[in-house]
């Protein structure tokens, strides 16, 4: 009753003139107002109690909307859908009005926000630290079928979910010059640039919990430039504090690629140096903090600190906490190096020798001279351990060096990371095969026990509860509202794969979902499609290793199948791809066009009418991953075996009753084997496999010769078939996939179009393919973000979950 009365008087006072962005914004402003009086009460309770703080520091936090999820969370959607509904408002068109906060790239930045929400709803006193980049990935327009790359002013209309602490400004220091005085090492001369710090909470479901993410923003000092013995051109000073403020501008928007800029540098040690200052603060003013005057206090440091390293992008935290306790707080080298390890985790994203970052020393001689002495400390101390254990082995020294030789000598950040972490784990189980098996074979053989797996999982309330309602509903009448904290309850349902109404009631939703989704693509994008076609959907970032081309080739052949034979009976598909390239990926640029070019002829000929249809989804990103999930009937997971890394979006598009054609790669291996492999659609090469054909050497050519509609589709591709206006167009394409094509598409062509026969199969059988259906929801439960960090906490930052509620606010404690 008193939130209806907070939101009628909040909307109704301006009703004449109130846009619906006035709408959105009332609303929101009271749905912060019911999270703040509990933020306040765990932050105060975190105080009281003072558990072992966890920080996840990453570059990337790709958290979409928050109303909605905040709504979902605090128990008060049906109130705010009541509550808006009486006022003659959709609630649906004003969630609509939201910015995404694009704050990431994909997997790497989603899984750091599926976390967030998972860590709250566990009840671990956790911290989310970054970047509030002023602008996030950018906006994708397709014009004349070409990606067009739009800048991401999210915070355009202000954020209402950000409080601003100013108080708690932090200052970042690079450049200057080391020098080594009787009472320790000074760094001086540096450029400051302030850190300020941005809250937002992060609401656990439906247990009082609300954690922080702390994103900082540079601000540069008012003396910037002035304090200069500059005979002062004070307008020219003042205008370069935007020099200083550049840091926090833009997002980097490479996913699984390495762009050694110094601007991006810089964000990585602003990030870490404000984060570890604030870390340090909150723990000596913590009960069992620095009470001590002798400097041992540092030894609890380990006790009271987690900081998991979301990649390598944060790695300047080892060297940083190593400054910190050895030239500021005076603790011994070797105790600090101790501490140092214990407090640090670091998880591997990608096996992809282009992702890994190898900064220039050069660049650090100039920016962090200080950092580049202790790195070449640290590795001179884990080179003579080495040494010692390998006596005469020069060549695994060379290997296993943090400083890589040659002409440009570079710091190898994975390297730093795996010395100076207790715990190193890869994000699903083939992947940290790969990883103790080659990536770091040496490091592994070094210290066994600091390799994990940690296999990735999703939140269930983002990605069930709010993108699929229908879906929730018709699973909770079954076997009650258990499973949305605890998803392995999903089993449960395999009590009902034969039950008729169940049957019908989840092909139900399907279909409604896909009505929806329809709809949204006529409005949106003035596309029309059959909604009882087959929705076929690979959507992720644009790479060569995701093969995107692979599902082109098979769109293709399609195509010709149904031109060869008009009057043959074939099972309608709409196949959607969508995705983002990154700026400067010509390659990934190419396959958008590609595919917009196969859609304008497939989509246009009278001969297909709606047996098939090829629709780009422009501009993917979260808000519209919960769209188009929820509708797909086939998830598209083709990735060379052995290249990526998880996977989130196929976990995705299991729970939400899509069957999956995939390769025996990332965490589609744990899917089939807690599915069971007859449960998806499994083909192509293992990675025993592609490693053979490596041995062997690959020659795209002889299957080009072997299979004929392998050799049309490219042919047609080469000729301009698909593009008539510019025949020449896609060479680059077609040259790359017969001569230099590291993902092997064509050697797993025929083995994806016979699978796909078998998906046409059995999406005849509309009875048998949602058993499937309910067979892979029921068994999605393992991929849900709270067992993963289950697992993180008790065995990488032993801390205990905890299910106990905090108490509301309109409660008193204890």
């Amino acid at each position: 009753k008193s939130f209806n009365r907070h939101l009628h008087f909040t909307l109704v006072k301006d009703r004449n003139v109130a846009t619906p962005r006035d709408y959105y914004f009332a609303l929101a402003h009271t749905v912060r107002d019911h999270l703040v009086g509990r933020w306040i009460r765990t932050q105060q309770h975190y105080y009281e109690r003072d558990p072992k703080r966890i920080y996840y520091l990453s570059l990337e936090f790709y958290m979409g909307r928050t109303l909605q999820n905040t709504m979902v969370n605090l128990g008060l959607q049906n109130a705010c859908d009541e509550a808006i509904y009486q006022l003659g408002l959709d609630l649906e068109e004003l969630e609509e009005i939201e910015e995404d906060a694009g704050l990431g790239n994909g997997g790497l930045g989603r899984l750091a926000a599926c976390f967030l929400d998972s860590m709250a709803t566990l009840g671990l006193a956790a911290y989310g630290y970054g970047i509030r980049y002023e602008f996030g990935i950018f906006n994708q327009k397709i014009v004349d079928g070409w990606q067009v790359e739009e800048a991401d002013d999210w915070l355009r209309y202000g954020n209402p979910w950000e409080k601003a602490r100013p108080e708690y400004m932090l200052p970042v220091q690079f450049y200057g010059r080391v020098e080594h005085t009787p009472d320790g090492v000074k760094w001086i001369d540096t450029k400051v640039v302030l850190a300020m710090p941005y809250d937002t909470p992060v609401p656990g479901y439906k247990n009082n919990t609300v954690n922080t993410m702390r994103l900082w923003s540079a601000k540069a000092p008012n003396d910037f430039n002035l304090q200069e013995f500059n005979v002062g051109d004070y307008i020219e000073a003042v205008l370069d504090r935007n020099l200083a403020e550049n840091i926090s501008r833009v997002l980097y928007p490479n996913d699984n690629f390495f762009e050694g800029k110094e601007l991006r540098l810089k964000q990585e040690y602003f990030v870490v140096a404000a984060t570890l200052q604030d870390i340090i603060r909150r723990f000596k003013s913590s009960k069992f903090g620095c009470r001590d005057p002798v400097r041992t206090c540092f030894e609890t440091f380990p006790d009271k600190v987690a900081i998991q390293l979301n990649d390598t992008h944060p790695a300047l935290s080892i060297p940083e906490l190593m400054r910190i306790l050895v030239d500021v707080e005076k603790v011994d080298w070797d105790k600090a190096w101790e501490i140092t390890k214990q407090t640090c985790a670091y998880t591997n994203h990608t096996v992809l020798p282009e992702a890994l970052e190898r900064w220039p020393v050069s660049m650090f001689e100039k920016l962090l001279p200080r950092h580049l002495e202790i790195i070449y400390a640290l590795n001179q101390m884990h080179l003579d351990r080495v040494a010692a254990l390998y006596p005469g082995d020069i060549d695994r020294l060379r290997r296993m060096s943090v400083i890589e030789e040659g002409d440009c000598k570079r710091i190898n950040m994975a390297h730093l990371c795996v010395i100076g972490s207790h715990a190193v784990n890869g994000v699903a189980r083939i992947h940290s095969d790969i990883v103790k098996n080659s990536v770091f074979k040496d490091f592994y053989e070094l210290e066994p026990e600091k390799f994990q797996n940690k296999t990735n999982g999703i939140t269930p309330r983002r990605w069930l509860l709010l993108c699929n309602p229908g879906l929730a509903d018709v699973i909770a009448e079954k076997i009650g509202e258990g499973f949305i904290t605890d998803l392995s309850q999903l089993k449960k349902l395999l009590d009902f794969v034969n039950n008729e109404t169940f049957i019908r009631d989840v092909a139900k939703v399907k279909q409604e979902n896909k009505l929806k989704f329809a709809a949204y693509l006529e409005e949106q994008y003035k596309v029309k499609v059959n909604p009882s076609s087959m929705f076929d959907v690979q959507v992720k970032r644009i790479h060569e290793y995701k093969r995107q081309l692979l599902n082109c080739l098979h769109a293709i052949t399609l195509y010709n199948r149904i031109r060869s034979n008009p009057s043959k009976s074939f099972v309608p598909r709409t196949i959607m791809i969508g995705g983002k390239a990154a700026p400067g990926y010509h390659m990934a640029k190419m396959i958008i066009k590609l595919i917009t070019s196969i859609g304008e002829v497939i989509n246009n000929d009278p001969y297909v009418g709606d047996k098939l249809k090829v629709i780009f989804l422009e501009n993917y990103r979260v808000s519209l991953a919960e769209k188009v999930i929820p509708a797909a009937d086939l998830s598209q997971q083709i990735s060379t075996a052995g290249t990526e890394a998880s996977g989130t979006g196929n976990m995705k598009f299991m729970v939400n009753g899509a069957l999956t054609i995939g390769t025996m790669d990332g965490a589609n291996v744990e899917m089939a084997e807690e599915a069971g492999e007859e449960n998806l659609f499994i083909f192509g090469m293992r990675v025993e496999d592609v490693e053979a054909l490596d041995r062997q050497g690959y020659n795209a050519r002889e299957y080009y010769e072997r299979l004929p509609e392998l050799r049309q589709a490219i042919d047609q591709i080469h000729s301009g078939f698909f593009s008539p206006r510019d025949p020449g167009c896609f060479r680059d394409v077609v040259n790359m996939l017969m001569h230099h094509d590291r993902f092997k598409v064509f050697a797993d062509y025929e083995a994806y179009i016979k699978c796909q026969g078998q998906v046409d199969q059995l999406f005849m059988d509309p009875r048998e393919w949602t058993k499937k259906v309910i067979r892979n929801i029921a068994c999605s439960g393992k991929f849900s973000s709270d067992r993963t960090i289950t697992e993180y906490a008790r065995e990488i930052w032993g801390v205990e979950p905890s299910d106990t509620k905090i108490p509301p606010p309109n409660l008193p404690r204890d």
